[in-house]
């Protein structure tokens, strides 16, 4: 049996090892220095977790610690991903309960995320967790508001 190993990303190397689940979810940073970027992100209390299967890393999880006026302290969950070949495993799940644990030691009031509406199986994985359709999610891109 597979022993999966759930890991913190703290060096580049951690990154590096991360690049092509990070990239399965995020296909735009491809070719990008996700290092610099997750430095940027760890300033604004952003956090990774990744999973590995024989010393691959086949899932992570992507979270930060915020306070928010209509949920009070919140973990959010910026991104969450298994490589294709490794989904139907659990290893989401695990990540999953791993946040949880941390959102408890850390007193928070809720645990939240957005997901893109295409995402069905995703959503019968956070639905099977306890995660109730809370609203939409609107953003406007930035081109000189």
């Amino acid at each position: 049996m597979i022993n999966p190993q759930i890991h913190i990303a703290t060096s580049e190397k951690d990154i590096q090892a991360c690049t092509e689940v990070i990239g399965e979810l995020r296909p735009h940073q491809l070719g990008k220095n996700i290092w610099e970027q997750y430095q940027i992100q760890q300033q604004e209390n952003y956090q990774i977790l990744y999973l590995t299967v024989e010393e691959k890393a086949v899932a992570f999880i992507g979270y930060r610690i915020q306070h928010m006026l209509y949920s009070g302290k919140t973990l959010y969950i910026d991104d969450l991903c298994t490589l294709p070949s490794f989904r139907g495993k659990g290893y989401a799940s695990l990540l999953l309960d791993k946040v949880f644990d941390i959102a408890n030691q850390n007193q928070c009031d809720t645990v939240s995320l957005d997901s893109g509406h295409h995402r069905h199986a995703a959503h019968r994985l956070y639905l099977n967790k306890g995660f109730i359709i809370e609203s939409h999610h609107f953003q406007k891109i930035n081109h000189s508001l």
